[in-house]
């Protein structure tokens, strides 16, 4: 099996003119968005606590995580990003895949993005999508 790859712009929520845009591997393994910490620091977006990971070798690790706002396949989100390693491969996790309505389709080797997007079933049933009180 090959490997995903998509383009993502990653800006600074309080300044978007920051941003930095990186080919990101697509890792449905991954909770969060891994952006080396080198690219965010540039952008200006700060650390705001540390998390513990745990990585495929079964090892945990801590990082700093920020937020920060994504763009990719047309559509975009705010976001948890992990301060990765200054040299670590970009990792798109599946926090800001479902955040888009995306979804990896594994026989193609593709993202596919869904035409609506999921909300829970507490909203009124009776509204038409886009109406307003």
């Amino acid at each position: 099996m090959g490997y995903t790859h998509v383009n993502v712009v990653v800006r600074n929520p309080a300044e978007p003119e920051r941003a930095w845009e990186g080919e990101f591997l697509v890792d449905t393994g991954a909770h969060d968005t891994v952006v080396p910490g080198k690219r965010l620091e540039e952008i200006g977006v700060g650390r705001l606590e540390k998390r513990g990971y745990e990585l495929a070798d079964g090892k945990t690790v801590n990082f700093d995580v920020g937020g920060a706002r994504l763009s990719f396949l047309g559509r975009s989100t705010t976001t948890d990003v992990v301060f990765g390693n200054d040299d670590a491969e970009p990792l798109l996790g599946v926090i800001a895949l479902q955040a888009i309505g995306a979804e990896m389709d594994l026989r193609n080797e593709s993202i596919a993005l869904r035409p609506l997007l999921r909300l829970p079933t507490m909203l009124r049933r009776d509204e038409p999508a886009g109406s307003e009180e």
